[in-house]
């Protein structure tokens, strides 16, 4: 039994499961950043930093910044989190519903790329 190659497979499938999740933080955030300033929401390199991203998530979707606490309590925070994209889809001019889908796996980035790069948008903050 070769040890040394199992080590070097589960290595590499770690070390690129890593990758593959930094890209697509930063690919969300880079969305969250346009939305931002298509809702003409100051501090739009807020997306890229961990909490910070809540509380510019909050000011886009006009909610108050103390829902931040409740999106860090479990079956809340899904609700909390449904409330806000569905508020940032109103936002940038797009059908609320639509921040439903925010919890699908992988629909979640369509949805947000759609938000940030479609031309159609609402310049006014919800």
């Amino acid at each position: 039994m070769d040890i040394t190659g199992d080590l070097a497979f589960f290595q590499t499938m770690g070390t690129t499961a890593w990758i593959i999740s930094v890209v697509i933080y930063l690919c969300a955030a880079y969305c969250l950043q346009r939305i931002a300033g298509k809702t003409q929401t100051p501090h739009g390199w807020m997306a890229y930093i961990p909490v910070l991203n809540l509380y510019l998530m909050c000011k886009i979707a006009g909610k108050p910044v103390w829902w931040i606490i409740l999106m860090f309590i479990p079956i809340v925070n899904i609700v909390i989190l449904i409330l806000v994209y569905m508020a940032i889809a109103k936002a940038v001019g797009k059908p609320e519903w639509t921040g439903i889908l925010q919890i699908i796996p992988v629909v979640n980035l369509v949805i947000l790329s759609w938000w940030a790069f479609s031309k159609q948008t609402n310049t006014v903050n919800a």
